[in-house]
């Protein structure tokens, strides 16, 4: 059964998916194989909440990203009844495979039972014909991988890498704690609202540990990853081999995305797969500045278009007129200093033997976020440039496409 017959099996056609709008008996028969979720308290309040399903209620205003092998465009909108700006995820299910179908399907169903504030929230999921929308809060500061090519062509500072890797971590612990493995924990799939709030996108390429009432200690499910995933990846994820993994690949990539923050490159980009593989085996753990990692041609350092998901906020951010050439963005990470309990962060996060890593709850209590204030929101906005104006102008109400999305060659923005 495809998602969109499951959507709709006892469903009008354009019908809000949000939970309390369906019966415990009819959740619980979509997730038989998936773990029950503690509930926290929402990270929005209730009156913010976008529920409505009625499509003239939103006017797309620009595109600003895509995702999903290009079979989704996301839009930033505006929520006509209340003028409150959203984003929006468009995805055309006939032309999406099986295997994506499930993915969908999983990230939507599961997003509903997340109740932490460091994981991204969907307001509300209907379908309109065979075209599904998800609505969601935007994020006014979009990715921190937008953040790094706009504003940290070089890198970003200690202080502002502890917050951003504070409030990813919290968010994977929430998910690890709940038998969830996040798979594709990398910068462009942290989001930073316009009040600081930090969250993590990405819930397509999740897996979960849970099956049919019992929580396993291994995964041997191995997708066919995106090679633009790759350097994030760790090495049993890589090898796929009959050991498997766990939870404790998304720690990998914990050490990968702060070595990302703090040199502004993406270690291992655009190197071969086995290459990768032998250069994450050899040894020792990486350095966050160990040059020889990091991509030194042109062709190494141009944007992922890739259509893997990378936030949500690219074209307010560009739109403010701030844009770093990409000759730039060439250079080898300069000279910094980082702090030893920042470089005792990421050789605990890369170290090979997955059973030496730290869990995402123990790694909360490392010394490198013992500064972290109550307070952290505030404190992240100090460390950024002020927010992004949004200048929101009428446009058409949204209508079927009667043709394919462009080329992959001509997207401007990735996602």
């Amino acid at each position: 059964m495809s998602l969109l017959d499951c959507f709709c099996t006892s469903r009008t056609q354009v019908e809000s998916l949000r939970p309390e709008k369906q019966s415990e008996t009819s959740i619980h028969q979509h997730l038989v194989d998936v773990p029950a979720f503690s509930q926290l308290p929402p990270s929005t309040r209730a009156k913010d909440v976008i529920c409505s399903t009625n499509v003239s209620h939103y006017e797309l205003q620009v595109e600003i990203g895509r995702g999903f092998d290009n079979l989704t465009t996301v839009h930033l909108a505006r929520h006509t009844p209340t003028g409150t700006l959203v984003t929006i995820k468009i995805t055309n299910l006939e032309n999406c495979t099986d295997e994506r179908l499930n993915a969908l399907q999983k990230a939507v169903i599961l997003s509903h039972f997340f109740r932490h504030p460091n994981i991204t929230t969907y307001w509300t999921v209907f379908t309109v014909g065979s075209w599904l929308w998800v609505i969601s809060p935007f994020m006014a500061y979009g990715s921190a991988s937008q953040l790094l090519k706009t504003y940290f062509p070089e890198g970003m500072n200690e202080t502002l890498i502890r917050n951003i890797l504070f409030g990813a971590v919290r968010g994977l612990s929430y998910l690890h704690q709940n038998g969830c493995i996040h798979r594709s924990i990398k910068a462009s799939h942290i989001l930073i609202s316009g009040d600081g709030l930090v969250t993590l996108s990405g819930l397509s390429h999740l897996h979960s540990l849970v099956k049919h009432g019992q929580r396993h200690r291994a995964v041997y499910d191995f997708p066919q990853f995106s090679t633009s995933v790759q350097p994030w990846l760790s090495p049993e994820l890589l090898r796929q081999d009959l050991h498997g993994y766990n939870v404790k690949s998304d720690i990998y990539s914990v050490g990968i995305t702060a070595c990302e923050l703090a040199s502004g490159q993406v270690p291992f980009q655009d190197m071969h797969r086995t290459q990768m593989l032998l250069q994450k085996l050899k040894g020792p753990p990486y350095s966050p500045l160990d040059v020889s990692i990091f991509p030194q041609s042109e062709s190494r350092m141009k944007n992922s278009r890739s259509g893997v998901d990378s936030g949500i906020g690219e074209s307010v951010l560009v739109s403010s007129g701030t844009h770093i050439g990409n000759s730039d963005r060439l250079q080898t990470p300069s000279s910094k200093t980082f702090s030893p309990a920042f470089f005792s962060l990421v050789q605990l996060c890369l170290q090979q033997d997955p059973e030496k890593r730290p869990s995402a709850s123990s790694l909360l209590s490392h010394v490198f976020f013992k500064q972290m204030k109550e307070e952290s929101q505030d404190s992240i906005l100090s460390l950024l440039p002020p927010k992004p104006s949004i200048t929101v102008s009428p446009v058409s109400p949204w209508t079927e496409p009667e043709c394919g999305f462009p080329d992959e060659k001509d997207l401007n923005w990735e996602f």
